[in-house]
């Protein structure tokens, strides 16, 4: 690990542009989720004149299934980018403070693919664990 070279306003630099995409994919797929849920909605279904919530129809079922599908993916990349942007952290900090074996372990943790615990950690942070549509 002696060939470690790392500019820490670098490092600095590089998250805080990763941290606005980050909050620009947040906002995204917010966006993501109401428009689905609209077009869900919004679809129709096949059954005649109904009193009350319009049932979900065929396509507004495939629609929400389709988010169902999606979501570990979405999950997985938010949690994925949490892990990554850690680890680099506590790397960089450990590297600044000399303890370049510590270093090298928050790097090897971060490259690590992100836990159940962690998944569940960024569904608790969002909020996004919804019921499917009927």
């Amino acid at each position: 690990m002696t060939g470690w070279d790392v500019t820490p306003s670098g490092v600095e630099s590089i998250l805080s542009l990763v941290g606005l995409a980050a909050e620009d994919l947040a906002k995204d797929i917010k966006g993501y989720g109401k428009s689905v849920e609209e077009a869900a909605l919004c679809a129709g279904t096949i059954s005649g004149p109904y009193c009350g919530s319009a049932p979900v129809g065929p396509v507004g079922a495939a629609v929400a299934d389709f988010v169902a599908d999606t979501e570990s993916q979405i999950t997985f990349m938010a949690a994925r980018i949490k892990k990554t942007t850690d680890g680099t952290v506590d790397a960089t900090t450990a590297y600044i403070d000399g303890d370049l074996t510590m270093a090298a372990r928050a790097q090897r943790e971060a490259a690590k693919v992100p836990s159940s615990a962690d998944l569940r950690a960024v569904v608790e942070q969002t909020g996004r664990h919804r019921e499917r549509p009927r």
